[in-house]
């Protein structure tokens, strides 16, 4: 049956309101908008030039990939795990990604290697630049990127919301090297990866995973409230 005009599926409205998702998705991963920071939808409509109905359906899907959480009568809030979840997110990014480099290690090809390189370098110039939230983005993306060699589709999406997760992690936790991984441990993964050295490659990324949880002091300060229309003031309605 044909839909009246003005009707709207669920699909469409979420395209609509992507970009809006997207920048408050990016804004968490890279501690623009730190653990624990409120949320409010009124603020948010208005720096982002959206109703607080999109606001709020926005906050529902941060809600489900565990981002942010939902307080009844409170609103919404940056998600903040607590010590054991901290070392659960990282334990269980230690099983997946280290028991799917056979199949990395079975499917690299040289354009791979080569885009892993790329990688890198833009991940060692966001640190030289200090610039903590290209970094901590692209060091996300190398571990994504390393896992989507093995063409497992379903791992990738797992390993993807597991990176975003654990920026929050690390965030809440002060890690020394907040601005993402350390790259000199990138760096030897991508020369086990080459050389084929699989047993090599798998204790660098489980003592890489070891550092990550020994560093993590299990203290954080607080933090101010966000300005959300100067944070997102070039995300506003017009680019909708």
């Amino acid at each position: 049956m044909k839909r009246e005009t003005g009707q709207r599926t669920a699909t469409e409205l979420n395209d609509s309101h992507e970009p809006v998702y997207q920048a408050l998705l990016t804004a968490i991963v890279e501690q623009r908008l730190p653990p624990g920071s409120r949320l409010p939808e009124e603020a948010l409509a208005i720096a982002f030039g959206i109703s607080r109905t999109g606001i709020r359906k926005v906050l529902q899907r941060l809600a489900a990939v565990q981002m942010i959480v939902l307080l009844p009568g409170r609103g919404a809030k940056v998600a903040s795990p607590d010590a054991e979840e901290a070392r659960d997110i990282f334990h269980t990014r230690a099983l997946i990604e280290c028991g799917n480099l056979p199949s990395v290690m079975a499917h690299c090809q040289p354009p791979h290697l080569a885009g892993l390189e790329r990688l890198l370098e833009q991940e060692r110039q966001a640190h030289r630049r200090q610039d903590g939230a290209a970094a901590i983005r692209l060091s996300a993306a190398f571990h994504i990127q390393l896992q989507a060699i093995s063409g497992n589709r379903v791992l990738t999406e797992m390993v993807t919301h597991l990176t975003q997760r654990s920026s929050l992690v690390i965030a809440v936790w002060g890690a020394p090297w907040r601005q993402g991984c350390r790259c000199d441990d990138h760096d030897r993964l991508v020369d086990y990866l080459r050389a084929g050295a699989l047993p090599p490659l798998t204790d660098a990324l489980q003592r890489h995973f070891d550092q990550i949880l020994a560093s993590l002091r299990f203290e954080r300060d607080g933090e101010a409230p966000p300005d959300f229309t100067r944070l997102f003031a070039h995300k506003g309605a017009r680019h909708l």
